[in-house]
C-alpha cells in the first residue's frame, strides 16, 4: 500500500525532528510542552472539559451528539515519563469524533518521580470512577497508545485479579508491552523507525520499573496470562521498533483463547494516529477502531 502525500511529508518531517536529536528527559519534556501548542488544538464540534478524579487530573473529550452511555477510557503514551492532557487532546478529539463516544483522558502520574505502580494505580482509579459514575462495564472501552497501550492491558489484568467487572474491549495503538526488549524488531526496524530509539526506551524503562523486574506481567504484559480477557484490537505500523511488542502480545493472548485482531499498517510509524485528521491514514485508523468497538457493543462477549 502506497502512502498518501500527507503521510510521506509527515514521515520525513518527524524522522528529521525525532531521530535527529538526542535529548535528556528534561529536554524531551520541554519539546513535548512546546509541541503541545500544536497537538493540543481542538477541532470545531469537540468540547474538552477538565475534571478531577479524586486527585488525578483528567479531561472529558466529547464530540457533538456523543453517546451518553458508552465511553472510552484512553491512556496516553509517552514512555511512562511524558504525556499530558494538552499533548493528547487533539488525538483524543479525533478518537471521539470518529467513534461518536465520550473519551475520558486521565493525566496519570509519571516516572521517574512516580515509578511503577503509580500509573497503574491511577488508571485503575479512573476505571473504577467510571463505574461509580454509573457506566456499565459492557459499555466501557479501554484504549491506549504506546506506553498507554501496555498500561491499558496491565490495567485490565489488575482489574481481573481484583474481581472487578472488565470492559467490553481493549484497543492498543502501537503498544509498548515488552520492557525486556527481546523483540527482534528493535534490530530489524531500527532504520525504518521514525520516532523512537531503543537506547532512550531502555532509560525510560529503568525510570518506570524502579526496583521491579521488567518481566513483571503488569509492566510487560507479553508475559501475562490472558484467560478471561476481553477482545482486543491491536494496531501497529510495519516500520516500528515496537512491531514485535504488538505481535508477541497478539500471539500470547490468542494462545490463551482471547479474540484478537492484529492490524499491521504498511509503511506507518509509531502512533501515526497522533496526527489526528492531518493524514488519510490517521483517519482510516480511527475508523477501524470505531468499527471494531461498534461490533463489540453489538456482539458482547458471552
Amino acid at each position: 500500500m502506497s502512502l498518501s502525500l500527507e503521510a510521506r511529508f509527515w514521515r520525513l518531517f518527524l524522522k528529521k525532528i525525532f531521530k535527529g536529536q538526542i535529548l535528556s528527559l528534561a529536554g524531551s519534556r520541554k519539546r513535548e510542552s512546546e509541541n503541545a501548542r500544536f497537538m493540543g488544538r481542538i477541532p470545531r464540534g469537540v468540547k474538552v472539559e477538565r475534571i478531577d478524579l479524586d486527585g488525578t487530573p483528567a479531561a472529558w473529550v466529547c464530540s457533538e451528539n456523543a453517546d451518553r452511555e458508552k465511553v472510552i477510557l484512553h491512556l496516553h503514551g509517552g514512555g511512562y515519563v511524558l504525556g499530558s492532557i494538552d499533548a493528547y487532546q487533539m488525538m483524543c478529539s479525533s478518537l471521539a469524533q470518529r467513534t461518536g463516544l465520550k473519551v475520558l483522558l486521565p493525566e496519570y502520574r509519571l516516572a521517574p518521580e512516580h515509578p511503577f505502580p503509580a500509573a497503574l494505580e491511577d488508571a485503575q482509579k479512573a476505571y473504577r470512577w467510571l463505574l461509580a459514575e454509573g457506566y456499565q462495564p459492557e459499555n466501557i472501552v479501554i484504549s491506549g497508545d504506546s506506553a498507554g497501550g501496555g498500561l491499558g492491558v496491565a490495567t485490565v489484568l489488575a482489574l481481573r485479579s481484583a474481581n472487578v467487572p472488565l470492559p467490553a474491549t481493549v484497543v492498543c495503538i502501537s503498544p509498548w508491552t515488552n520492557l525486556t526488549f527481546t523483540g527482534q524488531s528493535h534490530i530489524t526496524r531500527v532504520q525504518a523507525e521514525v520516532l523512537l530509539r531503543t537506547d532512550e526506551l531502555r532509560e525510560w524503562s529503568i525510570f518506570y520499573t524502579g526496583t521491579q523486574s521488567p518481566s513483571n506481567p503488569l509492566i510487560s504484559p507479553v508475559y501475562a496470562d490472558f484467560h478471561g480477557f476481553p477482545p482486543m484490537l491491536i494496531q501497529v505500523g510495519s516500520d516500528e521498533i515496537l512491531l514485535d511488542d504488538a505481535r508477541l502480545l497478539a500471539e500470547k493472548a490468542r494462545a490463551d483463547g482471547v479474540t484478537v485482531e492484529l492490524r499491521v499498517w504498511d509503511g506507518m510509524w509509531h502512533v501515526w494516529h497522533a496526527l489526528a485528521d492531518l493524514t488519510p491514514e490517521s483517519r482510516a485508523a480511527f475508523d477501524e477502531i470505531a468499527q471494531f468497538v461498534q461490533d463489540r457493543f453489538e456482539k458482547p462477549a458471552k
